[in-house]
């Protein structure tokens, strides 16, 4: 019908169904890492140390910390609304990136960088399939 507009939860339905399993599963995990690293930046003592190692400020731990649970709310969100998963996914490879560099730069081995690479690469195949989406 010439000018009908669908539901948008219609729409969502759509979106949901184009999602593959490895995606859901992928951007789920990837969500409850974040989510737990950003509890751990504002709690843990290890990491309060880890940051202090990698010459940053208190006020920028907890701002990780609190931009990983944030981001991992959108994440989830993203599966209603590709844009805020997109941002999200945009984000969280944006601060691996940053994060790989500040490990390169306190001269941390491949292997305690390697975390950084492989969350960098998940979000940055997240990234493109939420643009996909979106």
């Amino acid at each position: 019908m010439p000018g009908y507009k669908q539901h948008d939860a219609y729409q969502n339905l759509i979106i949901l169904r184009r999602l593959t399993a490895t995606f859901q599963f992928g951007l789920i995990l990837n969500a409850l890492f974040f989510l737990f690293y950003g509890f751990q930046s504002l709690n843990s003592q290890m990491m309060i140390d880890e940051f202090k190692r990698f010459g940053m400020t208190d006020s920028q731990r907890k701002l990780t910390g609190l931009l990983q649970i944030a981001g991992s709310g959108g994440l989830l969100a993203g599966l209603i609304i590709p844009v805020i998963g997109l941002l999200a996914a945009a984000g969280f490879t944006a601060m691996m990136l940053v994060a790989f560099i500040v490990r390169i730069n306190i001269k941390d081995s491949v292997i305690q960088s390697l975390p950084s690479i492989i969350f960098m690469l998940i979000n940055g195949w997240l990234t493109v399939e939420f643009f996909i989406l979106w």
